[in-house]
């Protein structure tokens, strides 16, 4: 408990000193500056880290005009992490257990991966049009891959010997998947959702920026028009807050599904 609140505080005073080094090298008059020709150059690039904190305060306090824009892109977020979850669970399952079908899809799967998804968001605008079915789909590519190849590995790395076992104790296909290759697969599957988080916010922003009226990337896209950095950086802000506070609830539902696994402290001990 002791050693959990140390590691708080040091994550604070991290984060503290990080915005009043921002705060000094961005304050006309403070510092001497050695990059740009005079004070105000630092601000205009970087913005003033009171001045973003006022913008999300008149955001969601004053002004109350983000909530429209802020849940459009939660909503993208969601629908393309939770449906490219899904899909990369069903394919990843199904490929790694079927290695005839792996065998002729291999090169097609690695073709699309190697692909820089980020280049059919043009054509996901065209498809879809530029409402939030584009936006969905671009995070559903960026999603489906990491959670595809960290199942199929996992079910990959089953223990023959734990295989062997079951198959001789009379387990069925049924049980074998549900009782070896799931809870095998189960902590991969959890790696590649915390890191498909902010591949979800990355497809629905990118949309926004192609074409939108609403969401987080649309006001971001407006700030750059009018090189309000501050609106910029207010916007990179919050959208970097509710990823953090959408990993904390993967997180937590992993440690409700994976409480059969020891931690690592207690693995250290046995």
């Amino acid at each position: 408990m002791k050693s959990r609140l140390q590691l708080r505080l040091w994550q604070a005073g991290l984060l503290a000193a990080l915005f009043v080094f921002w705060y000094l090298m961005t304050t006309p008059g403070l510092l001497p500056n050695f990059v740009f020709d005079n004070d105000r150059q630092a601000a205009f690039f970087f913005g003033q880290p009171l001045a973003v904190m006022a913008k999300v305060w008149a955001w969601f306090v004053t002004d109350h005009d983000i909530y429209v824009h802020l849940g459009v892109t939660l909503v993208e977020t969601l629908l393309a992490f939770v449906i490219g979850a899904v899909l990369g669970l069903g394919m990843g399952l199904w490929l790694a257990l079927a290695p005839a079908a792996s065998a002729v899809l291999e090169p097609y799967v690695k073709a699309l991966n190697s692909m820089p998804r980020i280049i059919l968001a043009p054509i996901f605008a065209v498809w879809f049009g530029l409402g939030i079915g584009s936006k969905v789909a671009l995070g559903v590519t960026l999603v489906f891959f990491i959670v595809f190849f960290n199942v199929y590995q996992g079910v990959k790395e089953v223990s023959p010997v734990v295989l062997a076992n079951a198959r001789m104790l009379g387990a069925s296909r049924r049980q074998l998947l549900r009782h070896v290759y799931l809870p095998s697969a189960t902590s991969w599957v959890f790696s590649s959702l915390h890191t498909s988080v902010g591949l979800a916010f990355v497809g629905a922003v990118v949309g926004e920026y192609l074409g939108s009226a609403r969401g987080v990337g649309y006001l971001i896209l407006q700030a750059e028009g009018t090189f309000d950095i501050d609106t910029v950086m207010a916007g990179i802000v919050v959208l970097t807050a509710f990823a953090l506070l959408l990993d904390l609830g993967v997180e937590k539902i992993e440690r409700r599904l994976m409480k059969w696994q020891p931690k690592s402290g207690e693995t250290e001990k046995l």
